[in-house]
C-alpha cells in the first residue's frame, strides 16, 4: 500500500461548505489524485477533550456545530462510515506515546471534519474517523500527537490536520478586513513549512510576524503542527493555494508528501 501523505487543511468559516472558493476545487483535485487511502483521521479544533478522544462509531452523525448561519449550512450532510478498528489502532499509539486516551463511539463529525472532505472525497466514499485536541496541549504537543499517529500513514490512513491558517474571529465579526497582516503571517508560515523549520512553527508566537492577532487563540494553528508531525524529512511539503477569505482568513494549506495532483499546481514556496 503506498504510503498516504498528511494535510493541513484551512477550513475557515462553515461558509466554506456552500463557498467552494480557491481552496474547493484544489482539494477536489488532489482527493481524486489519492488512491488506496483506507480511511481519513482529523484532528478538528472544534473537538477539545481534556486528554485525547479518539471517535470509534461505526456510523458518525454530521454535527452542525456552529450558529447564526444560512438555512441551507444545517441541511448539509456528509454520511461516512466510521473505522472503529483503526480508531482502536490509533488509540493505541496514542497511549504508547504517553497520552491518556479514551475511545468515543458516539461522537459525530464536526464542522473542522466534513466540510472539507465534502470536497476532498466528496462520492463519501472513504471511512472518517476523528481524533480530539487536548484542551491544555501545546505547540510542542500537538508536533508530538502528529508523530505518534503517524504509522497509520503506512496503512493507508491519510491524516489530516483541519484548522485556519489565520483565524481572528472578532475581526471577521466586526468585518475588519486587514489582509496585509494576515498575509504576511501565512507566507512566513509558508517559507517555514517549505523549508521544514520545526523549530520555527512550534515557536510561531514568538518568531513569526503578527503571530497573536492572527492566532488570539492557537487551537486553530495547532493542527499544522499535527500534520507536520505526522510527516517526515523524506516528505516533500508543499502550499495548496486556498487565498484570503473576508480579507482575514488565509485558506492555504498544505500537503506533506503528495504528488503533484492531476496537474494542480502545489506551490514549493509562498
Amino acid at each position: 500500500m503506498t504510503l498516504a501523505p498528511s494535510l493541513f487543511i484551512s477550513h475557515g468559516s462553515p461558509m466554506f461548505a456552500l463557498e467552494p472558493g480557491l481552496l474547493g476545487p484544489n482539494l477536489t483535485a488532489i482527493g481524486q489524485s489519492l488512491h488506496d487511502i483506507r480511511a481519513v483521521l482529523v484532528v478538528s479544533p472544534h473537538w477539545q477533550t481534556r486528554g485525547v478522544r479518539v471517535g470509534s462509531s461505526a456510523a458518525p452523525e454530521t454535527i452542525h456545530d456552529f450558529g447564526g448561519f444560512p438555512a441551507p449550512l444545517y441541511q448539509l450532510q456528509y454520511p461516512a462510515t466510521g473505522a472503529p478498528e483503526l480508531a482502536r489502532d490509533a488509540a493505541a499509539l496514542l497511549a504508547e506515546a504517553g497520552f491518556e486516551v479514551t475511545l468515543d463511539d458516539h461522537r459525530g463529525l464536526d464542522h473542522g471534519a466534513w466540510v472539507p472532505l465534502r470536497y476532498l472525497f466528496a462520492q463519501v466514499d472513504v471511512p472518517v474517523f476523528q481524533v480530539s485536541l487536548p484542551h491544555d496541549i501545546d505547540a510542542a504537543g500537538a508536533l508530538r500527537l502528529g508523530q505518534a499517529l503517524a504509522p497509520l500513514r503506512e496503512r493507508g490512513v491519510l491524516l489530516v490536520g483541519s484548522g485556519s491558517l489565520t483565524h481572528n474571529l472578532y475581526e471577521f465579526r466586526q468585518h475588519i478586513r486587514d489582509p496585509e497582516y494576515a498575509q504576511e503571517f501565512a507566507d512566513w508560515v509558508s517559507d517555514a513549512v517549505v523549508a521544514r523549520d520545526v523549530d520555527g512553527l512550534v515557536d510561531y508566537r514568538r518568531r513569526a510576524p503578527h503571530a497573536e492577532r492572527a492566532h488570539p487563540t492557537e487551537e486553530h494553528y495547532l493542527p499544522l503542527l499535527v500534520a507536520l508531525g505526522a510527516s517526515s524529512d523524506a516528505d516533500a511539503a508543499r502550499r495548496i493555494d486556498g487565498g484570503m477569505t473576508y480579507g482575514v482568513l488565509s485558506m492555504d494549506s498544505f500537503a506533506f508528501g503528495l504528488a503533484d495532483a492531476g496537474g494542480l499546481p502545489l506551490a514549493a514556496a509562498a
